[in-house]
């Protein structure tokens, strides 16, 4: 390894949704001098918080921790934006000689910030926007012009969906096919987190419980009172299906079963994501990078 490419070392903990990253990148950041940045799409909400699983402030352990509680849920945020501003900390982190941990599931924001993936500058297409917001069936539709994307990108997530098919059918191409990877300005080792299916299924139904105890109910009545039924919210894993229990269209013990079930599926898609990535070392423990 180069001297330089040795300033400019990254870790990068990925895996599927309770797979144990953020404990583990507390761990590795006390051990390493290091400094945790998010690469969560929905922990940059302030107020997404026990539906998010976000990491409270007793859990960061004063370990900093950067990209989280940045803006408010009402705001549009893109993987574009997300780059720029990582990018900036990630630099001011290795200036003052500490290891910059870069920790999440969202992997587009993890290859768009690490392996510099070039975005399509595609112009919005206000007309075919409007169709396809009259679509009800916008992921299959994304599944019939694109299976991979579509692996990636939540059912629910109809601004992603409508974004996706407006540069699939904008320039005619899947969109692994135009985004470029332009030369990497950093060194990176990615580390990976998971378990068995079995595991990582019961991980995540005990903490869904746990959200349950803790207050998802009414932390989600206080984000709708103050930012009211904005998209943010009812299209985020967590939420959505506590709204649905408020509007009376499902039982509280339908919409525990269908966040669990949704959280499920969501970590089926996130590790179809990372497992393109042959980079990934699965499991790799503190120990194991200090020899």
């Amino acid at each position: 390894m180069t001297e330089n490419s040795q300033n400019n070392k990254v870790i990068a903990i990925v895996g599927p949704t309770a797979s144990g990253k953020t404990a583990y990148s507390i761990e590795l950041a006390e051990k390493l001098d290091g400094e945790i940045i998010s690469a969560d799409s929905r922990l940059v909400y302030k107020g997404f918080d026990i539906g998010t699983a976000k990491p409270t402030i007793q859990e960061r352990k004063n370990i900093p921790h950067h990209m989280i509680d940045i803006i408010e849920p009402e705001a549009d945020y893109s993987v574009g934006l997300y780059a720029k501003e990582a990018k900036k900390i990630i630099r001011e982190i290795l200036s003052r000689g500490k290891t910059p941990i870069i920790v999440g599931g969202t992997g587009l924001y993890t290859n768009v910030l690490l392996m510099n993936y070039d975005l399509p500058q595609v112009e919005p297409n206000y007309e075919l926007r409007n169709q396809l917001k009259q679509e009800n069936n916008l992921h299959e539709t994304l599944q019939e012009l694109d299976i991979e994307t579509a692996q990636t990108i939540e059912p629910q997530d109809r601004k992603k969906i409508i974004r996706a098919i407006e540069i699939i059918k904008t320039t005619g191409k899947k969109l692994s096919q135009v985004r470029g990877i332009n030369q990497q300005e950093f060194e990176v080792e990615w580390l990976g987190r998971n378990f068995t299916r079995e595991e990582l299924y019961q991980r995540i139904n005990k903490r869904v419980d746990i959200m349950l105890e803790d207050g998802l109910i009414e932390e989600t009545q206080k984000l709708l009172q103050k930012h009211g039924r904005i998209n943010n919210i009812l299209y985020t894993i967590g939420y959505q299906e506590m709204v649905a229990y408020l509007d009376g269209i499902l039982s509280l013990d339908e919409a525990v079963e269908k966040l669990k079930q949704n959280t499920r599926r969501y970590a089926k898609r996130q590790l179809t994501w990372f497992r393109k990535n042959e980079k990934i070392q699965w499991n790799i423990y503190p120990e194991t990078l200090k020899k």
